[in-house]
């Protein structure tokens, strides 16, 4: 069994071959700057874009605008390596392996 530790230090690789929906997300840079600080918990996702529930309700955030930290895996990405389908996504990332 995986202690709680050793499964919090995945690698980004890891964390984004998996499911997204459910992780906490900040828009940490976009070149618009009403998506600025959006942060929340990732709760659909499409090919171009993440639906975040936020405090003040829910946002479209387009991917490829902005780059992402996710706190509690600890990296940031640009979201225009993450635009594409997330089962295709899935799939490039573990063939790369």
């Amino acid at each position: 069994m995986k202690s709680v530790a050793a499964e919090s230090q995945k690698q980004p690789r890891d964390t984004l071959a998996g499911e997204l929906i459910g992780l906490r997300v900040k828009v940490a840079a976009s070149s618009c700057k009403d998506l600025m600080g959006i942060q929340g918990k990732i709760v659909d996702e499409t090919r171009n874009t993440f639906l975040v529930q936020t405090s003040t309700g829910t946002k479209r955030v387009p991917k490829a605008a902005c780059e992402f930290l996710f706190p509690d895996a600890g990296f940031t990405v640009e979201g225009r390596k993450l635009v594409c389908r997330p089962e295709d996504r899935t799939k490039k990332l573990v063939r790369r392996h």
